[in-house]
């Protein structure tokens, strides 16, 4: 907890270095969360468009991080990581390349993924909460855990149906949460600019 001298001793915030470029470019944060928010829009109303677009992501993803990791392999002083690096990289660039050649199969695959995490985390965060304890906030864990858990349920009862739709489902929350915390941020900043 901070105590009142030390938040006293805190500078303003239009003091802080950057502030005032920041200040004068609210408008574009603005925009940009708004683009953001209709980006989100348009996903939530093209969920299976969206999964699509994800898988892409995640696949032109995987290819980079497998060439990055060939390349760091050349790099490497003995021929064990050389060839450790180079067949990760090539597993990567492999599991990518397969992804965008059949991004329906890998959405199903990684909805799967997702909806196993998700229960495993529920059971995990409900374990976590009856070994807290009393007074604290263990409720609070316990009933986020549930939630998590039936979130990982629903997703995994209707797999592979699910798999057309919740990665982008996913997507255009994510977008328009994202958008919404840009767009307050930036009319926050012109407020502030209008006051005195």
């Amino acid at each position: 907890m901070i105590d009142a001298q030390s938040e006293a001793l805190r500078p303003p915030l239009a003091m802080l270095p950057g502030f005032a470029a920041l200040r004068q470019r609210s408008h574009w944060i603005v925009a940009f969360g708004a683009l953001l928010i209709a980006l989100g829009a348009w996903a939530l109303g093209s969920v299976v468009a969206a999964t699509i677009f994800t898988v892409y992501f995640v696949a032109i993803s995987m290819i980079a991080a497998g060439v990055a990791e060939i390349a760091i392999g050349f790099r490497a002083k003995s021929y064990g990581r050389l060839f450790i690096w180079m067949v990760l990289g090539l597993v990567y660039a492999i599991a990518g390349m397969s992804a965008l050649a059949n991004p329906l199969l890998a959405a199903g695959i990684l909805t799967l993924t997702l909806g196993a995490a998700l229960c495993a985390t529920g059971v995990l965060r409900i374990v976590l909460a009856f070994q807290m304890k009393t007074g604290s906030a263990w409720a609070w864990v316990a009933i986020s855990g549930a939630i998590t858990f039936f979130l990982g349920a629903a997703i995994l009862s209707q797999w592979p149906v699910s798999s057309l739709y919740i990665l982008g489902v996913f997507l255009s929350v994510d977008l328009i949460f994202c958008g919404a915390g840009w767009v307050s941020f930036g009319l926050g900043l012109s407020q502030h600019r209008q006051a005195p």
